[in-house]
């Protein structure tokens, strides 16, 4: 008998087995240069705790950085509404986990992403999925907060967008420098953003607790 449950087919009192959906051809190349990796660090990649880890680790990098294969203005055309609204939409506190380009050590953190409707907005939670197609890319954390608001100017036409992003560098706390308590701060404004008032506005409500 078989159960499938959140895309996982369990064989009753027959363990289970996990269904993965991954580049086959990709995922092979990977898992071979990563056991490649385990040799030359020092360990053995043959021992029973390793026999698996390049293909696990193969997938995961595929995992983390999908977003290659992912439009994000796409995203947001695909829930673009006509409204007639015209202050500020907010999406805050948004979890992002990225990769250091640099090292290819994570970073990870909070986005908040505001625009100024212009006649069209678009669904939150595509806001959001913006974030995550950029974030699963090898990032500067600087680069991907103008990607994010670019991506959000360019589609929407909005009369204003603002991005800040807060986030821990594991390549600044694991090695390095290894200051464990650091956090990097990068902002990114358009149109009625670049106004102070404006912009004040923005910077209160991400500060405020509000829920």
């Amino acid at each position: 008998m078989k159960i499938i449950n959140n895309g996982i087919t369990t064989k009753a009192n027959c363990g289970y087995q996990r269904i993965d959906e991954f580049n086959t051809e990709s995922t092979e190349k990977l898992a071979y240069h990563y056991k490649e990796i385990l040799k030359l660090i020092g360990e053995d990649s043959e021992r029973e705790g390793l026999i698996k880890t390049p293909l696990r680790v193969a997938k995961a990098m595929q995992f983390l950085n999908q977003g290659y294969s992912v439009d994000p203005s796409e995203i947001l055309k695909s829930a673009m509404f006509k409204e007639d609204y015209s202050q500020m939409v907010l999406v805050k506190d948004i979890e992002l986990y990225s990769m250091c380009e640099h090292h290819m050590l994570p970073f990870f953190g909070k986005a908040h992403v505001a625009y100024i409707p212009n006649g069209q907005v678009t669904g939150l939670s595509k806001i959001a999925r913006v974030v995550e197609a950029f974030a699963r890319r090898l990032q500067i954390q600087e680069r991907l907060t103008n990607q994010i608001k670019n991506c959000i100017q360019d589609t929407l036409n909005p009369m204003g967008v603002a991005v800040v992003i807060e986030a821990q560098h594991m390549c600044m706390q694991m090695r390095g420098v290894q200051k464990q308590n650091s956090v990097t701060t990068t902002s990114a404004f358009t149109g009625a953003f670049t106004k102070e008032a404006t912009r004040e506005e923005f910077i209160h409500l991400i500060s405020a607790k509000l829920h």
